[in-house]
């Protein structure tokens, strides 16, 4: 694993467009700016990208064997996709599916998959066990049992980054109420080693990293 809050290898930090930014190389994808074959890495239209630039110690060196759960049309996953080795991007919704399979086409190495993260099951012939790493990112409720469900393809080892949405569990109540019944939740599954709240980027947010148990 890296140093604690070490970026992984292909991230850096670079000066675009006047200010230093986080940033991967790869084709760009939703308008961020570029610098060459640089693309800066928006920590506000990305849960992993906050974490990151808030130095959490995700554990992630660059290489690795991803699932992404929740990759949306491709914004952060594009960029998981810029620095690792296979990643598996599992989107339910039709609509940003599709702009997800634009973003796969010039990455060999992304992999998108039209299923439910709440289904592990019905990608698990697809999907490689022991993957290195899990990014979770979805907005529903019981978000600590997808991300126990599809403990099954993390290897004993690696890492999951769970951004925890508040508001997609249960918009009427406090925050931190939320987040603790998450970590709970969790427990049974991973070990917790760090969490922080994503204010400053996500409002209602927190980053957790766990590996498993």
């Amino acid at each position: 694993m890296s140093e604690p809050g070490a970026l992984p290898a292909g991230v850096e930090r670079r000066v675009i467009d006047g200010r230093e930014r986080l940033a991967t190389r790869g084709e760009a994808v939703y308008g961020e700016p570029t610098d060459g074959p640089w693309r800066a890495w928006d920590p506000n239209r990305s849960k992993l990208g906050a974490m990151l630039e808030s130095g959490m110690d995700t554990g992630l060196e660059g290489g690795e064997t991803v699932l992404y759960l929740g990759a949306a049309s491709g914004t952060t996953v594009s960029h998981v996709a810029d620095v690792a080795d296979a990643t598996y991007a599992v989107e339910f919704a039709p609509r940003p599916a599709r702009d997800l399979l634009e973003v796969a086409e010039g990455r060999p190495r992304l992999f998108p998959l039209l299923k439910d993260a709440r289904q592990p099951e019905t990608y698990a012939h697809v999907v490689e066990t022991d993957v290195d790493a899990i990014v979770q990112d979805v907005a529903t409720r019981g978000q600590a049992r997808v991300a126990v469900e599809n403990r099954r393809f993390l290897a004993d080892d690696g890492r999951l980054l769970l951004a925890v949405k508040a508001r997609s569990e249960d918009v009427t109540r406090d925050p931190d109420e939320v987040f603790a019944d998450v970590l709970t939740d969790l427990e049974s599954a991973y070990e917790v080693l760090e969490e922080r709240r994503l204010d400053d980027y996500h409002v209602d947010h927190l980053g957790v990293v766990a590996r498993p148990r």
